[in-house]
C-alpha cells in the first residue's frame, strides 16, 4: 500500500481523491488550511489510515511541513505526492493588486515546488514515487478577469517537464491533471464576476459536447491511474479531463 500526501483537498477534487485512495488501503495524510472540513473528510469510517494536518500551502514552510508531517504518518515512507491546492481570484483587471498576484503564484506555483523539493527524498526511495499536481485547461485557453489563475496554471505545466526530467532517473513520474469545469465552490469566484451568471452556466454547459460540469469523482480514476504502477512509463504529461470541452 502507498502513503499519499494530498496538499489541498478537504472539499472537491481532493476530498474525492482522498476517499478513493483510502478506499482501497492506502494511508493518507491531508494537509489543508480548513481544518473543520479537512478533520471530518480523515474521521470518516474507510480502510486506509487517515490523519490531518493544518497548514497554509502559500506560505515558505507550509509545504515543507506538510511533507515532514505525510512521512512520520508513513513511518518514513512517502509515495505520492498529489498538490491540489489552488487559488482562484477574478477581477477586472484595473482592481488587481499585486498582493493578489502574489498569493495566487505562491498556493499555485511556489507551493508545488516546495512541496516536491521537500518530499524528493522520499521519492526517491519509494519503489513507485509519483507527482501529481493539478492544472486546468485554464493552462490551455483564457478568461477575463483570472489573470493569475491562468498564469500560474499554464506554468505549473512547465514546472511539471523539468521535475519529469530531474525525477525520471530515479523511476519517479511526475504528470498534471487539467480538469475541465467542475461544479464546485471554488469556482464561485468566477461565477461572482459575470453579469449573469446563470446565463454564463447555460452558455458553459452548452460549449461543453458532455453537456455537464464534471463532478469531483469524474477526476479520480484518472488521479488513481497517475498514481499507480500502470503509469510507470507516463511522465512529463498534463492529462484532459474535461468533457471535451477543449476538444471542440
Amino acid at each position: 500500500m502507498s502513503v499519499v500526501l494530498v496538499a489541498g483537498g478537504a472539499t472537491g477534487i481532493g476530498a474525492a481523491a482522498v476517499r478513493a485512495w483510502r478506499d482501497r488501503g492506502d494511508t493518507v495524510l491531508l494537509a489543508d488550511r480548513d481544518a473543520g472540513s479537512g478533520r471530518a473528510l480523515v474521521a470518516e469510517n474507510r480502510p486506509g489510515r487517515a490523519a490531518f494536518h493544518e497548514c497554509d500551502l502559500g506560505t515558505v514552510d507550509g509545504p515543507a511541513a506538510a511533507v515532514t508531517a505525510a512521512a512520520e504518518l508513513g513511518h518514513g515512507q512517502l509515495d505520492v505526492v498529489f498538490y491540489n491546492a489552488a487559488v482562484l481570484d477574478a477581477y477586472p483587471l484595473r482592481s488587481w493588486t499585486a498582493r493578489d498576484w502574489d498569493r495566487a503564484s505562491a498556493v499555485n506555483l511556489r507551493g508545488p515546488f516546495l512541496t516536491v523539493q521537500a518530499a524528493e527524498p522520499y521519492l526517491r526511495r519509494s519503489p513507485a514515487g509519483r507527482v501529481v499536481f493539478t492544472s486546468s485547461t485554464g493552462a490551455l485557453r483564457g478568461h477575463a478577469g483570472m489573470p493569475a489563475y491562468h498564469a500560474t496554471k499554464a506554468g505549473l505545466l512547465g514546472l511539471v517537464r523539468a521535475l519529469a526530467d530531474e525525477l525520471g532517473p530515479a523511476g519517479t513520474t511526475v504528470n498534471a491533471l487539467c480538469p475541465g469545469w467542475v461544479d464546485t465552490p471554488f469556482n464561485d469566484g468566477f461565477w461572482a464576476h459575470q453579469s449573469d451568471p446563470d446565463a454564463a452556466l447555460a452558455a458553459l454547459t452548452a460549449s461543453i459536447p458532455l453537456r455537464r460540469q464534471a463532478r469531483p469523482e469524474d477526476l479520480v480514476g484518472t488521479i488513481l491511474f497517475l498514481s499507480s504502477p500502470a503509469s510507470a512509463y507516463l511522465t512529463g504529461q498534463a492529462l484532459v479531463v474535461d468533457g471535451g470541452y477543449t476538444a471542440v
